[in-house]
């Protein structure tokens, strides 16, 4: 059990994979045409909440990685961060790891996975959950056991408490092969009153069809019980919803150099203006604002942000 008194309350606790990204040097179509690749420190919910981290929040990480020298890595990396690391557990098993195409497009992958899924209820005690404002996942995380149940468990905890569970829904079936299963994972998650964020290559992934309408899928995520939608569109930008209220922001010409963690960033962004109470379409323009900073730069971004940039581009 996590000593209270030893964890501040965090605005923001993410929780799933931290990892080892593989990402290829060079621009590349398929892992067969990569030949030279470049270590970083990865995994959705860790580069989330490091993006937080890095705006000046509160924000912590819950995830497993290896008893062996990359899980040594990992943590003192995502330490260096400033987010509050304990509830990152060692495990018996070797850190995961996954190889990335470096793109302008959709990255292709493959994830050599072992300790990420190794997270329990241990690591999320009632005592850390009633503080904290909003809690994070991805479908990565939620797509094995033991992870996904002492996730789905804590997530409805923090609703209980008062606070707002979050969902990237990163859904691939090389990750998460029954796609049926998944859909039923994210409804449940939904139906807490989640923040959702889909890109259109996750939506067709998961429910099968390419997306062609924005405010349709919107208006079946908030079916399913989700509060604010965030549908990220690539170079068209992004749309969000909040029942009635809804926006479409489009995307600004910008020389993309890396596009591994721009929805990170973006959704670091958002969160972060959801946290400063501002209204859903500055929300989506803070997003946008951090994302670009992600696309323009290769490999993690700069250790400290100013938060007040993001809210530069308000129009």
């Amino acid at each position: 059990m996590v000593d209270p008194q030893i964890v501040p309350p965090l605005e923001v606790l993410a929780v799933g994979e931290l990892l080892i990204d593989f990402i290829s040097t060079e621009y590349a179509d398929s892992l067969e045409d990569a030949t030279n690749f470049k270590r970083l420190a990865g995994g959705s919910p860790a580069n989330m909440a490091g993006n937080l981290a890095r705006l000046g929040r509160a924000a912590g990480l819950v995830a497993s990685v290896g008893k062996d020298d990359m899980g040594d890595y990992l943590l003192e990396f995502v330490k260096s961060l400033g987010l509050n690391t304990a509830g990152v557990h060692q495990v018996d098993l070797p850190s995961t790891l996954i190889l990335i195409t470096r793109s302008q497009g959709v990255s292709n992958f493959e994830p050599y996975r072992q300790a990420d899924a190794q997270i329990t209820t241990q690591q999320l005690p009632a005592e850390v959950l009633q503080a904290v404002r909003i809690f994070h996942t991805t479908c990565f995380a939620l797509s094995r056991e033991p992870a996904r149940s002492a996730i789905l468990t804590a997530a409805q905890m923090v609703k209980t408490f008062g606070g707002v569970v979050s969902l990237d829904a990163n859904y691939a079936a090389k990750i998460w092969p029954d796609q049926t299963e998944a859909q039923q994972v994210v409804a449940r998650y939904c139906a807490a009153g989640a923040l959702v964020k889909f890109s259109d290559v996750d939506w067709e992934r998961l429910y099968g069809s390419p997306l062609t309408d924005p405010a349709q899928a919107a208006v079946f995520l908030h079916g399913l019980g989700a509060q604010v939608v965030c549908i990220t569109l690539g170079e068209k930008g992004c749309f969000v919803s909040r029942g009635a209220e809804q926006h479409v922001v489009p995307a600004r010409p910008i020389e993309v150099k890396d596009t591994t963690g721009a929805g990170d960033a973006f959704w670091a962004g958002f969160l972060c203006a959801f946290l400063d109470d501002h209204d859903l379409k500055t929300c989506a323009l803070a997003g946008r604002k951090l994302a670009e900073m992600k696309l323009q730069h290769f490999g993690p971004l700069p250790v400290q942000i100013n938060k007040s940039d993001l809210y530069l581009d308000v129009e």
